[in-house]
């Protein structure tokens, strides 16, 4: 009995033996994995990769797994999952309470409303059944900006200022192929035809477009509690009037567009403004403040607690280089969503991803489709987030972040398809 013993326990040591040596040096994927990090195009720049197996939580691989990284748009992850955590199906659009036969209204951050994509106007069709009609404007404590942002963005159409009471996302659409064409209308009498660099004066909206321009162009507006209150009383046609006093009670909500479609759009064009209103809209729900820190500070104190490396994370989209996020954080939140959201609902939302970024249609004629995952960009750095379908039926969660490289981000994001697609074929 003593030698059987003894004899089991040999094979039991030979098989950890073995285990632990397939797992390191002789592992095909780590070997494969490691030559890709290796990469002369790599050298000079910092890089980040771990995969876990999305079913068996196990960690696949790991390379500075646990350093921080400036994010770019991954961060709308962390959007995404904030706003499925917090927002109702539909998105809440419009609060309002009545005292004294007047219609008192604050903004919830929505940002659909005549939104250029979504052009809803379910609140607007709701007020012009009104009567008099009082905003309120006072529900936050926030910059038209976020902290960290580029100054010299400002006419740029991924810099839209945040506002509770968001309105053609905050951004005039103007064309001028078939003459002169402004949207919101309000704005055609501030806008000239002429060739100049910038597109809006910095501190007024006063707009330019090039004669021989062919594009429409989105350029952000100045927002203020004036215009919002012109604006709007233009879109319902009746007067509006700005109030500093909101009831306290009989406070009732109007709803919205559902937020798939805004969460699908934000994360697939990576829509800055998209991201920072739902950020302002799940907060909120659980404050009686419009506040992007509100809602960062709730859910890092409660739904990513557990993070094993605490981000520091400053706003919605992505566009702060303040942000610093791990990989493994991103890929313990990517496990969070596939844990908690059906699979087709979340591959029907998360962006299919192709070696020249976001696709629409998968590109690449070799292979089927297999990478769900979130880009995110920003001078000298890219980084990928999201999910591999393996041709042998895994599924596998990967995060792989680069920042500081000085060569062309397409050759980065060349390096990066080919061992994540090295991934899907053999593992």
């Amino acid at each position: 009995m003593h030698r059987l013993t003894r004899k089991l326990f040999k094979l039991l040591i030979i098989k950890a033996f073995i285990s632990v040596f397939l797992l390191t040096g002789c592992n095909p994927t780590k070997k494969t994995l490691n030559s890709s990090l290796k990469n002369n195009l790599l050298e000079s720049s910092f890089h980040g990769l771990v995969i876990i197996d999305a079913d068996t939580r196990k960690e696949i691989y790991g390379h500075n797994g646990n350093k921080y990284f400036t994010p770019a748009s991954n961060t709308k992850i962390v959007t995404f999952f904030t706003s499925l955590k917090l927002l109702p199906k539909n998105i809440p659009t419009l609060k309002y309470a009545v005292a004294n036969d007047t219609l008192f209204i604050q903004g919830t951050g929505d940002p659909s409303w005549f939104h250029p994509y979504f052009k809803d106007s379910t609140a607007i069709q709701w007020l012009k059944n009104q009567n008099t009609i009082a905003l309120y404007t006072n529900n936050h404590n926030e910059s038209r900006y976020g902290p960290g942002w580029a100054w010299e963005d400002y006419d740029a159409y991924f810099s839209a200022e945040k506002s509770t009471l968001p309105l053609y996302g905050n951004v005039a659409t103007i064309s001028n192929n078939e003459g002169l064409k402004v949207s919101p209308e309000h704005f055609k009498n501030q806008t000239t035809v002429k060739d100049t660099t910038i597109k809006r004066e910095e501190f007024h909206n006063k707009f330019y477009i090039a004669p021989t321009e062919q594009d429409t162009l989105e350029v952000p507006y100045v927002t203020s509690d004036s215009l919002t209150r012109k604006l709007l009383a233009s879109a319902i046609g009746k007067k509006v009037v700005l109030t500093q006093h909101f009831p306290e009670h009989g406070e009732h909500t109007v709803y919205g567009i559902e937020t798939d479609s805004i969460f699908k759009r934000m994360l697939f064009t990576s829509d800055n403004f998209l991201a920072e209103q739902l950020l302002l809209t799940a907060s909120g729900i659980i404050s009686d403040t419009l506040s992007t820190k509100k809602a960062i500070d709730f859910m890092l104190e409660n739904h990513l607690d557990d993070l094993e490396q605490p981000p520091r994370w400053v706003d919605g989209s992505g566009l702060s280089r303040y942000n610093l996020f791990t990989p493994k954080s991103f890929v313990q939140i990517l496990q969070k969503l596939y844990r908690e959201i059906p699979e087709e609902r979340l591959f029907s939302i998360f962006p299919m991803w192709g070696p020249d970024s976001t696709v629409d249609q998968w590109e690449d004629p070799t292979t089927e489709r297999f990478l769900f995952a979130k880009s995110g960009s920003v001078g000298n750095n890219y980084n990928l987030s999201g999910y591999i379908k393996t041709k042998s039926g895994k599924l596998l969660i990967f995060s792989f972040m680069n920042n500081h490289f000085r060569m062309p981000s397409m050759e980065i994001r060349e390096i990066m398809y080919s061992t994540l697609k090295n991934l899907h074929e053999n593992y």
